[in-house]
């Protein structure tokens, strides 16, 4: 594959920095966030703009001269892609890139001759709010009994259903107010803005760092409760469920096979921890591998194999996504993609959208999902959607 002809010629160049008073001023309206427990970075303005699929070519050609060596700096390609057909998507190298690790240093990366742009000001929060659902629960049951009905005659084992909130507001939102939001109650998600979309996915779709791999796949969902003891008993009931523990399986298994498809020695996997986020538990489990072989596939080229899990798509994949295409009333867009980033050495961090919504001008568009198996209960799964929801709506809605 040739390497995209807009990245020839460009120059990286990473050095750290003092520690910036507000690190989402420098995140441009269009831009990337990517803000987690291991560090966090924005862009602004755009080098190139490359096909998902030749991502990697495009790095490739980028002359990288990073004094600072951590995950993110140097040349990295930065986005979110489409649930369908994600590779078709497109990716930006961007202009300029401001991130602080950890441990607290601080960093720039600039490729062209790229200034720091002023801060933009804040608009005026929001002061009404109109939320609809898009799918009537009397709708949402009759698809899930459609998915079952699949199930039943064997042409399905399992689909994830989901359905979609407009949010419409009388003043344009703000993604840096919904990061903070989101990153001051989310915990350990993976907070993110991908050029309108802004969510926060508890799901590690892949991380690459050298040769080695980790993933957590999900599945298996249960609404916190209120008081420690009845919180306790609904995730001690999720773990011995039959139905959330086969429904978790199916996904780990299909990320075991996708990561050994692409040349990765996996790691023996343990049973499934608890996942406790701030609406939500799920069962989780770590995957964990190392490349076996040079050339190592990029954590890009990784998340490409994977996407989509069962815990998104369904089982089989190709009849799972037929039967999301056909009772779904919504175009996913972005929603349940890849999202996240890959630099010029194949490292990246891959997380699935989720938890997320898409902001444009005086309106945001939410999404979330539920995995239908045998035994499934619609009004339970419309249920498992709400508790979802909640989190991004939170963000959104401030009265």
């Amino acid at each position: 594959m040739t390497a995209a002809p807009v990245a020839v010629g460009l120059v990286a160049r990473t050095r750290e920095t003092d520690p910036p008073a507000d690190l989402l001023d420098a995140l441009a309206p269009d831009g990337f966030a990517w803000v987690t427990e291991a560090g966090r970075f924005v862009t602004s303005g755009v080098a190139a703009r490359v096909p998902a699929e030749q991502a990697e070519d495009a790095l490739a050609v980028v002359e990288v001269d990073d004094e600072v060596g951590l995950p993110g700096t140097g040349a990295i390609a930065v986005g979110a892609l489409p649930f369908h057909e994600a590779m078709g998507g497109e990716l930006v190298v961007p202009a300029r890139v401001v991130g602080v690790s950890a441990g607290g240093r601080s960093w720039v990366t600039e490729i062209g001759p790229v200034g720091a742009p002023p801060p933009l000001p804040r608009p005026p929060a929001p002061t009404r709010y109109v939320v609809e659902t898009r799918m009537s629960r009397a709708e949402w049951c009759r698809a899930v009994e459609a998915l079952l009905r699949e199930i039943a005659a064997g042409r399905l084992e399992k689909a994830v259903l989901a359905r979609e909130v407009l949010v419409t507001v009388d003043v344009g939102l703000d993604p840096r107010t919904v990061l903070e939001r989101l990153a001051r109650t989310q915990g350990s998600a993976y907070v993110f803005a991908a050029a309108g979309l802004v969510g926060a996915s508890p799901e590690l779709l892949v991380h690459r760092r050298g040769a080695d791999v980790v993933s957590r796949p999900m599945a298996g969902t249960v609404r916190r409760e209120a008081s420690a003891e009845a919180d306790a008993a609904a995730t001690a009931g999720m773990a011995s469920s039959p139905k959330q523990t086969a429904e978790h399986r199916l996904v780990v298994d299909a990320v075991v096979a996708g990561l050994r498809s692409t040349g990765i020695e996996v790691d023996p996997v343990g049973a499934p921890e608890l996942a406790q986020l701030a609406d939500v538990s799920h069962l989780a489990t770590v995957v964990a591998g190392r490349v076996a072989e040079e050339p190592r596939p990029s954590a890009l080229t990784i998340a490409g194999r994977l996407h989509p899990t069962p815990a998104v798509g369904g089982t089989p994949r190709g009849a799972a996504l037929d039967a999301i295409r056909a009772l779904e009333p919504f175009d996913r867009g972005r929603y349940a993609g890849p999202v996240g980033w890959v630099d010029a050495d194949g490292d990246g961090e891959w997380a699935v959208a989720l938890r997320c919504a898409d902001l444009r001008d005086d309106h945001a568009r939410l999404f979330a999902g539920a995995g239908i198996v045998a035994g499934s209960d619609p009004d339970a799964e419309w249920d498992e959607t709400e508790a979802k929801l909640e989190p991004m709506l939170r963000a959104i809605v401030r009265p």
